[in-house]
């Protein structure tokens, strides 16, 4: 795990770096002696664990780690017992009162292994289980349908016309656009009129009142105007 420790107190940044060393799965990215340092190396690094002192000059470690909108897993290192109930409510991994005894120190990072490692799991899950396809029935058929493959969508009623990359002839499907809408990726889709419904990835132009993929050009409905200008 990558990790930045900080401390405005040279000594207690330097023991920190010392314990950070004997953690044979840590990789201490910067040591900072203060919270704007630390700032930095946030914005451009890979950060996954800080280790920080909360009382600093200028921004506490407190301050800092509200001041994140996404931050990292969080140790706190402070000679301050009174703080731990901020840290509680900051879901931090840790609090630590100096001096740090060592052992207590590798108990803290261990802890923060173990929630890095069910992290990294569920995310790598999220991936494997993301479906790529699904299947329509057309043709008397259950036909595969692979979501990269969709061009733009047409409804007709109680049909949708699949218009795909791989085949110049569209495949009906006997279903609605309000059924397709919770089985279509809703990052991959978008609606654009009441019978129209295209590809995000294709899409290579808007202007005030069409959608362009590639040559073809297609109306914006009104009532689907919002969400297209969310979207994008």
């Amino acid at each position: 795990m990558n990790c930045i420790a900080i401390d405005d107190e040279p000594l207690a940044l330097s023991l920190l770096e010392s314990n950070i060393s004997k953690v044979p799965f840590l990789n201490l990215k910067a040591t900072c002696g203060d919270a704007f340092e630390a700032l930095k190396v946030i914005s451009t690094e890979k950060i996954d664990l800080i280790f920080v002192d909360i009382q600093m000059p200028g921004l506490s470690g407190l301050q800092l780690i509200k001041s994140l909108e996404n931050p990292p897993m969080v140790i706190l290192v402070t000679a301050y017992k009174q703080y731990a109930l901020d840290g509680h409510d900051l879901a931090v991994v840790d609090y630590l009162v100096k001096p740090v005894a060592l052992e207590r120190f590798i108990k803290a990072c261990t802890r923060a292994k173990e929630l890095y490692d069910l992290k990294t799991a569920k995310s790598t899950q999220s991936l494997e289980n993301k479906a790529l396809h699904f299947f329509v029935n057309a043709d008397y058929s259950q036909i595969k349908v692979v979501f990269a493959d969709i061009l733009w969508l047409e409804g007709l009623g109680d049909y949708v016309k699949f218009h795909l990359k791989s085949t110049s002839k569209p495949l009906v499907v006997r279903t609605t656009f309000k059924n397709l809408e919770s089985e279509l990726p809703q990052d991959q889709f978008i609606r654009i009129h009441k019978s129209l419904m295209v590809s995000t990835s294709q899409i290579t132009a808007i202007r005030k009142n069409s959608v362009f993929l590639g040559e073809m050009e297609f109306s914006i409905g009104e009532t689907y105007r919002k969400n297209l200008e969310t979207a994008f």
